[in-house]
């Protein structure tokens, strides 16, 4: 270990020691500071392949971080290592229970702060083709050193320029969804990495998803820092009316890496208000953030109720959400929420009254309206995209090839309840002596088929919740 990582681990472990009791005084009296007002801190670092290193870089930014009164402490992607090849970057890798893991969530509980780990090195489970892959998580634990969220990076960075060639998809796998914004001390923060930035869609969804902040950790390149980062950083604040918040990696890691630095926090309205610059390998920046502001700025700058959504939309698909908040309008009938089993932006999925075929569910529209036609656009593209989610989840549950998925669009097309939805059916072979039969049993069935008790419908929406979030983990 070098005489500066000795160092910083003496000074840490004897604030440890210290400060414990003092820190938790601390937390307290900001919870019960003004309204959304809070101190974030951001932390830069320069990340080796020396896991222990950049350990002790972490707990001094945390020291300076409580020093500063902050809630929460963002750092860096890679603020685990650096390595300096493909084979020793699964080699050092460890799994989001492992020890390293385990001791940033130690430092959390015992310094009672939040920390958002920008980029972790996840090793995933060892596939049967032997060729291992890790994911990039985003892991946000608490000031209880508990998980509180973990996002995988979606947008891998394969790029070739001038300056460098990096193929981060050699190592890593992509993840497979967006996160819903996570509550913290600090507002509901969504959870973004470093190539993640290039990509205005999924800031656009976490807003629309209740975010109040991004935060984008990176290691950044030099060269593409040098020429992108502050703009799109400003970029994805203003055009979401969001905080930014963008914790990275700043020098050489090695001969051949470098990072751009300039960790930085920005204002809804684009402007920094927090720089660490492009030469300090070690250091951190705090700024308090009002979110108090917010409601006067989208209300001086309605962009997003200015959204055209009857021409234009973006919804996020398979996001985790298996529990429903309310009961849902379901034309003049009533859905009680324990039948309901997800819930995505516009629509709901519950279980039904009168079965056709086993496994036999309901997807409608949350806002109530009769016709394909009178969906929006949104609407549109969140309800074909959520069918199409239930589908599969009942042919994963029931072990089929095949489905029947109908929609009734009017009267004389045998709708009877005028509110849109769709029926999925998961199909057999010879659950029907003529395969079309089923159209016919679905119009009768209001007639001839007992309806299913409360209990029964709650207990089977259960069991497909349990199938999604299996799926989810």
């Amino acid at each position: 270990m070098s005489n500066l990582a000795k160092i910083l681990c003496r000074r840490t472990l004897s604030y440890r020691q210290m400060s414990t009791t003092y820190s938790r005084m601390q937390s307290n009296a900001a919870a019960a500071s003004a309204g959304g007002s809070a101190i974030i801190a951001v932390g830069q670092m320069r990340a080796t392949n020396n896991k222990l290193e950049n350990l002790c870089q972490v707990e001094e930014l945390i020291t300076r971080a409580k020093a500063k009164q902050a809630k929460i402490l963002f750092l860096p992607e890679c603020c685990d290592f650096v390595g300096e090849n493909r084979g020793q970057t699964l080699d050092l890798s460890e799994t989001l229970d492992g020890q390293l893991m385990n001791k940033y969530k130690r430092l959390a509980k015992d310094q009672g702060i939040w920390l958002s780990l920008g980029g972790i090195h996840e090793l995933k489970e060892e596939p049967a083709d032997g060729k291992r892959k890790i994911y990039n998580a985003h892991v946000l634990v608490n000031d209880q050193g508990e998980l509180a969220a973990v996002y995988r990076k979606m947008h891998l960075f394969d790029a070739t320029t001038k300056e460098i060639r990096l193929r981060e998809s050699d190592t890593v796998a992509p993840g497979e969804r967006l996160e819903r914004p996570v509550q913290t001390p600090a507002g509901n923060i969504g959870l973004q990495i470093c190539y993640d930035l290039r990509f205005a869609e999924p800031a656009i969804l976490l807003r629309k998803l209740g975010a109040q902040m991004l935060t984008y950790p990176a290691a950044f390149t030099y060269a593409t820092g040098k020429a992108h980062w502050e703009i799109l950083l400003r970029a994805r604040a203003i055009e979401t009316q969001c905080f930014v918040v963008a914790a990275a990696q700043q020098g050489w890691h090695n001969q051949k890496r470098q990072s751009w630095g300039h960790s930085m926090i920005i204002s809804p309205w684009g402007k920094v208000l927090a720089d660490c610059g492009g030469e300090e390998p070690l250091a951190i920046a705090t700024a308090e953030v009002n979110l108090n502001e917010l409601p006067a700025l989208y209300e001086a700058m309605p962009c997003f109720e200015h959204r055209r959504n009857d021409l234009y939309s973006l919804t996020a698909y398979n996001l985790s959400d298996t529990e429903a908040g309310e009961d849902r309008a379901f034309a003049d009938n009533t859905v009680d929420k324990r039948t309901i089993f997800y819930e995505s932006e516009h629509c709901y999925a519950f279980t039904n009254l009168r079965c056709v075929v086993e496994g036999h569910v309901l997807v409608s529209t949350k806002r109530v309206t009769p016709r394909l036609c009178g969906l929006n656009c949104a609407e549109m593209t969140d309800l074909f995209a959520t069918v199409c989610m239930i589908q599969r989840l009942l042919e994963k549950i029931y072990k089929t090839t095949s489905a029947t998925v109908t929609v009734q669009d009017g009267a004389q097309a045998g709708q009877t309840v005028p509110h849109v939805h769709f029926h999925v059916m998961p199909r057999r072979n010879g659950d029907f002596g003529h395969n079309d039969q089923i159209y016919v049993k679905l119009d009768e069935r209001a007639e001839n088929k007992p309806p299913r008790t409360l209990q029964e419908r709650i207990d089977e929406a259960q069991m497909y919740r349990q199938h999604l979030k299996e799926l989810q983990s």
